[in-house]
Order: C-alpha cells, then sequence, then structure tokens
C-alpha cells in the first residue's frame, strides 16, 4: 500500500541522524541489548526443538544459550551500575504485587503491578482488565 509505505518514509528516524546523537554509552548499550534479543532467539529454538520437534533437549546447548543471556545481561547491569540482587528482588516484589503467593488467570490478566486501582474516571482510553474479571 503505498500509503504506508510514504508513511515509513516520512517517520522512520533516519539512519546517520541515529549515528550522529549516538553516544558511545548507548551503543553499548545497544550492544548489549542486541545480544539478549539474538541469544533469546537461539535459546527459543534449542526449546523448540525439544518441544515441538520431539527431540531430545541438548542440554549443552541449553546451557550455552542461557550462559550467553548471562552475559549480556550482565553488560547492561554493568553498564547502568545494576546488581543481579536488585534486579532479582524487584522482580520479586513485582510478581507478589502481581500474583500473591499463588498464580491465577485472573491476577495475570489484571496485571495488578501495572494497572492503578481502577475508578469511573480512568483516563486510559481502554477498559480495565480489573473491571472486566
Amino acid at each position: 500500500m503505498k500509503e504506508h509505505h510514504e508513511l515509513v518514509s516520512q517517520l522512520a528516524k533516519p539512519g546517520q541522524e541515529i549515528i550522529d546523537e549516538l553516544t558511545p554509552m548507548q551503543a553499548y548499550a545497544l550492544h548489549m541489548a542486541i545480544g539478549v534479543s539474538g541469544e533469546a532467539g537461539e535459546l527459543l529454538d534449542t526449546i523448540k526443538k525439544f518441544a515441538i520437534y520431539q527431540k531430545p533437549l541438548d542440554f549443552t546447548n541449553l546451557i550455552e544459550e542461557l550462559g550467553d543471556i548471562e552475559f549480556y545481561l550482565q553488560g547492561i547491569r554493568q553498564a547502568f551500575c545494576i546488581d543481579r540482587e536488585d534486579v532479582l528482588q524487584a522482580n520479586i516484589q513485582k510478581l507478589r504485587k502481581r500474583y500473591g503467593q499463588n498464580y491465577s488467570n485472573a491476577a495475570a490478566q489484571r496485571r495488578a503491578d501495572k494497572c492503578p486501582p481502577c475508578n469511573d474516571n480512568c483516563d486510559q482510553g481502554r477498559t480495565c482488565p480489573a473491571r472486566e474479571l
């Protein structure tokens, strides 16, 4: 569709502008984040072969891919001076707020850690998932 093609041309940030504005710190952080994404794809492929193709789990590769992800995550944490323990503690707090002590589909849909208590004047422009339950 021509309109969409033109829209992308108008709205996509030009590559040279990205290069001109990118700091070394931003480039490093981008490298680490791209690394996490790439390695997550490789981990997914390992699990896909096990779960979908019914192949034996390549445990050596599983550990390798998890290690690669840890490498890139550690790079991100170091770049922003974040301790792994702080990340894990924040995740525990988020999941406890979302689920309490036990998983439920209703809690997963409600996402109490993301959605403030509902009121009739909700300005989020959407139906609050908590009201639908």
